[in-house]
């Protein structure tokens, strides 16, 4: 879905002075659906006179290969961790050097030197968090602290989940599930990987976006799917809980990228530069409900973020999270193989 969010652009002029508070032109967002602030649209729009399109993609993989193919008009693209160097790799990614951008010193200590990025040369940090269980209390009241909830679903829940359709996620929880560890090339547990997966998934109502709106109208019961969501979703019916997978859960960081064949660099360079300033990126974190890596943004956010139970992860469960690390070409061919048969 391509959602435009302002009239055609204009003329394609770019102010030059660094930390300028002019510029025209237009900037296109290539980024997750459901994901982008319109009201920091507004803001950098009013601020820089730069008409901003916004276009969704579903998935990772669908990301890369319309990149990939060429022809597609993008100036930025956000990738998430186990992806960065996928992108680097290939050659699709400029350096744009964020590292020199003036709001570079806001970003968290934590996020500076991460291994998909080191230094951070190529992205800013976007939003991060984790995919976990979110389930409709009024239907079930066992434990949801599972990925069994999804993989072997309680009767209660039979044709009521919805699964994020991410194949690393999905395949991450599978393996963890059975004890093993991600980037694994064992192939008797891939083949339980496998057959668990295609065993679950007539279980499921699902593998689709839109939970939100489900969980309001109670078209979902449960949902395999990330903590931002999981937090807007009880916004929307008071039912809804989240789950925190003992087996294991993903952790994730979405980052913004320019690409090598952008059209509008500077003006990508104005946006990269702007979202980390702390008030914006608390807009961001206060529209898709995740947490952003910029010091200083914690205060200009909502209230009802700070203690939320989707955004804090129990002591207990800490020790079952990790970053997805970048598999190699040859065990993320078997993953997509796997990942391709189930969809038939």
């Amino acid at each position: 879905m391509k959602r435009t969010l302002t009239a055609l652009a204009t003329a394609m002029t770019v102010a030059a002075s660094a930390g300028a508070a002019w510029a025209e032109g237009e900037l296109n967002i290539y980024n997750w659906g459901n994901y982008t602030s319109p009201e920091l649209i507004k803001k950098f729009e009013d601020t820089y006179k730069v008409k901003v399109t916004v276009t969704d993609y579903d998935s990772n993989d669908t990301a890369l290969a319309k990149v990939r193919a060429g022809g597609h008009g993008y100036d930025l693209v956000v990738p998430s961790a186990n992806y960065v160097q996928i992108w680097v790799k290939e050659g699709l990614l400029a350096e744009a050097r964020p590292d020199q951008m003036e709001n570079f010193k806001n970003v968290d200590e934590r996020w500076v030197d991460v291994p998909w990025d080191p230094g951070r040369h190529y992205t800013v940090p976007w939003q991060w968090g984790l995919t976990g269980i979110i389930v409709d209390t009024s239907l079930y009241k066992g434990d949801i602290n599972t990925s069994a909830i999804f993989l072997d679903p309680p009767a209660e829940l039979e044709g009521k989940i919805n699964v994020a359709p991410e194949m690393n996620d999905v395949l991450y929880a599978t393996i963890r599930y059975f004890g093993g560890k991600w980037c694994t090339d064992d192939r008797e547990l891939l083949k339980k990987v496998r057959d668990k997966v295609a065993e679950a998934k007539p279980k499921w109502i699902a593998m689709d976006y839109g939970t939100i709106e489900k969980f309001a109208s109670r078209d979902y019961g449960a949902a395999y799917y990330w903590n931002g969501a999981a937090m807007r979703s009880r916004e929307k019916n008071p039912d809804v809980r989240f789950g925190y997978p003992k087996e294991g859960f993903p952790y994730f960081m979405d980052s913004v990228a320019m690409l090598k064949d952008a059209k509008n660099p500077e003006n990508a360079k104005l946006f990269m530069n702007f979202i980390m300033a702390p008030e914006n990126a608390a807009l961001l974190s206060a529209f898709a409900k995740y947490a952003n890596g910029i010091k200083g943004s914690e205060e200009f956010m909502p209230e009802d973020m700070r203690g939320a139970p989707e955004l804090n992860v129990p002591e207990e469960y800490q020790a079952a999270g990790e970053f997805l690390e970048t598999c190699s070409p040859e065990v993320h061919d078997l993953y997509t193989k796997i990942w391709t048969e189930l969809q038939k």
